[in-house]
């Protein structure tokens, strides 16, 4: 295989592991059902004991202890047409399905301490490009869970809350360019590896209002002989760190006669990350706008989350660049519908739903492509991406 097309693919392999599920860059758009139901909403207004990681300071709401467990469906649709390389070469990802799982638990410790505990599926999944004989046949797989412990102080309307928070992550890569007269994957097997970081914040409620802000720590990974090894069989250079970047956010709800509106407002920093900033990766805003209607022992609940994609097309020249983010890591979906639903059976036991769907996007990229020992040619790279989540809940008070 041509050098500049096999530079490519060690690119595209160094990052395309963290093409997760999740849909503002590689983050869910929030945790837990009720808070997808609202297009994430989570900082400006409590949803209990999955608030645990959205905002620490927002588990004062509960009464006396509360337990949520449940899980998300997460179904995208990945295709992806590079011209011109090797006759041209077309794909739809097999990895099309997966199951991220969460559990919360927040307590009432006094008049004015709370205390929790969560374990969160953040990001997973991946692409998966076997047996097209197209895209290097690439399977790449990364999953991430958080564990936290979120810790409150209330008194007269202002809450206080801190989270430590573990992070688990596995990492496998895998590709196969034999078809074209390649090579394969030098990686084996699973990299993991732990890392800590913490969430903090704080919220002020007030006759219905509630405002809100959050901190996110960035959390290092390494993934040792993941992906610096993939970049090695390409004869080239790359590092094993891969960074879940910081994020602040503030948040604001008002609630009248079963009616809530909230807005939510959060910068990702993805151009401070280790690994995302080295293939161009923007900061990158989100803004939500959520409602629901509640009443008695049901509610309904509908919500907006946008945010501009992270990534852009870096002219041919970055050619390294465009093929990992529309190949590796499509992370271009910037509009996201969500509709939900509650019903309490009785006043110990409750079911939340949520349906999260986002219409398909398509980016095509400039990249050159080598047609002769010295001679290269403009081509292009085209993916498009949809997606659709369902998530379920049940919940306990006591």
């Amino acid at each position: 295989m041509k050098r500049t097309i096999k530079l490519a693919v060690a690119a595209a392999i160094a990052l395309s592991s963290t093409a997760a599920f999740a849909t503002n860059g590689d983050h869910l758009i929030g945790m837990g059902a009720k808070a997808r139901g609202m297009g994430g909403i989570g900082i400006g207004m409590s949803h209990g004991a999955e608030t645990a990681l959205s905002n620490p300071a927002l588990i004062t709401s509960i009464q006396g202890t509360e337990v949520s467990f449940g899980g998300t469906v997460f179904m995208p649709n990945v295709k992806t047409t590079v011209a011109g390389s090797m006759g041209g070469t077309e794909g739809d990802s097999k990895a099309d399905l997966s199951v991220i799982p969460e559990v919360a638990l927040a307590s009432k410790v006094s008049d004015n301490f709370y205390l929790g505990v969560g374990m969160f599926g953040v990001a997973g999944m991946g692409t998966d490009y076997r047996g097209t004989n197209s895209n290097y046949n690439m399977v790449t797989n990364l999953q991430l869970m958080q564990f936290a412990v979120p810790l409150a102080y209330k008194a007269e309307g202002f809450s206080f809350g801190i989270a430590p928070v573990l992070q688990y992550g596995s990492l496998d890569i895998n590709y196969d360019t034999t078809y074209a007269g390649g090579g394969r994957s030098g990686t084996q097997g699973v990299a993991q590896d732990f890392g800590f970081g913490y969430n903090v914040g704080a919220a002020y409620e007030v006759a219905g209002l509630t405002i809100g802000a959050s901190y996110k720590s960035a959390i290092d990974m390494v993934y040792t002989g993941q992906i610096s090894k993939a970049m090695a069989d390409f004869q080239s250079s790359g590092t094993d760190h891969l960074e879940q970047p910081a994020e602040a956010g503030i948040g604001t709800s008002y609630a009248i006669n079963g009616n809530t509106i909230a807005i939510d407002y959060k910068q990702i920093k993805w151009a401070d990350a280790k690994g995302y900033k080295d293939f161009g990766w923007d900061n990158q805003n989100v803004l939500i706008v959520g409602y629901q209607y509640a009443q008695d022992n049901w509610a309904l609940r509908a919500g907006y989350n946008h945010a501009k994609s992270p990534i852009s097309d870096k002219g041919y020249a970055g050619t390294l660049a465009n093929t990992l983010n529309l190949l590796g890591f499509p992370a271009m979906v910037e509009s996201h519908y969500t509709v939900g639903a509650s019903y309490g059976f009785s006043k110990m036991t409750s079911l939340d739903l949520a349906y999260v769907y986002v219409p398909e996007t398509t980016n095509e990229y400039g990249i050159m492509v080598q047609t002769g020992p010295t001679t290269f040619a403009p081509s292009t790279i085209k993916t498009s991406h949809s997606q659709q989540a369902a998530s379920a809940q049940v919940n306990f008070k006591f």
